[in-house]
């Protein structure tokens, strides 16, 4: 290969000015057909995208990573694998998702988030968290009758810990006793929102509570001052929370146009 670049430097050269510019675009030229700069460029940009810093040596990599293509994609052309219709249809749906993501790029581009917005955003996330903090442990059951019979239980002095790992179908709070540490209300399902920020620090809900998962008795351990991150600390993620957002909403209204038969 590195004869076949040397022969070509010679060449471009003794064609003159022309050549030279053409031969600057490229960045090798393998089985006598040229590889244009554009294809480093482009996965260039890629690496870049993924958060990795292109040095020198990443960008050394690239250029033998297009060169090893290139030998590749001519053997593959020579067996005719370009012809088969499992290729023709792997090459249509990669086209696709290319084409799909440029649309979205192209949407996000045009439609950039506003300082306005992440500040709005970032009020509705504090409000959310009405600036408190709550410590606290629950019993999850499939059933209402068993979730009074456990509050039976403890009224009767029962230990909560204990009847949570017996009892409980929350895999993750269950095996520690129901524990579910430090969080802010809004963090849970509004049902047991409602139901934890009403308790006093010590008490328990006097009836089951119901949501999605099942049946809760919630015990308030404690609560506190939440702290809160500032919106400069979170801007980005906001800013990328808004972005996913409006994207979504974009893919939602394409699909209500579109005429499906």
């Amino acid at each position: 290969m590195k004869l076949k670049l040397v022969s070509a430097v010679v060449s471009t050269a003794l064609l003159g000015g022309l050549g030279s510019t053409a031969f600057a675009q490229n960045i090798a030229i393998v089985n006598g057909k040229a590889i244009p700069q554009s294809r480093a460029d482009t996965l260039t940009q890629q690496v870049q995208r993924s958060g990795t810093k292109v040095t020198p040596e990443i960008e050394g990599k690239i250029k033998e990573e297009v060169i090893a293509r290139e030998i590749f994609i001519q053997e593959a052309k020579k067996l005719g694998l370009d012809a088969t219709d499992d290729f023709k249809t792997q090459m249509e749906l990669a086209q696709q998702t290319i084409l799909i993501r440029e649309l979205f790029t192209n949407y996000q581009k045009n439609h950039p988030v506003s300082d306005e917005e992440i500040k709005a955003e970032y009020d509705k996330f504090v409000a959310s968290n009405n600036g408190k903090e709550y410590k606290a442990h629950h019993i999850l059951v499939e059933k209402e009758e068993q979730a009074k019979a456990i509050i039976a239980q403890l009224k009767k002095g029962g230990k909560f810990e204990d009847i949570a790992k017996k009892s409980s179908k929350d895999p993750g709070s269950g095996a520690k006793g129901g524990e579910l540490g430090w969080a802010a209300a809004g963090n849970y399902v509004a049902e047991f929102s409602q139901a934890l920020t009403k308790l006093a620090k010590g008490g328990i809900t006097d009836a089951p509570v119901k949501t999605q998962f099942g049946y809760h008795i919630i015990r308030l351990d404690d609560v506190r001052d939440a702290e809160l991150p500032k919106l400069e600390a979170i801007k980005p993620q906001v800013a990328q929370q808004i972005q996913q957002q409006s994207l979504s909403k974009y893919q939602q209204e394409l699909r209500s146009k579109a005429k499906i038969e």
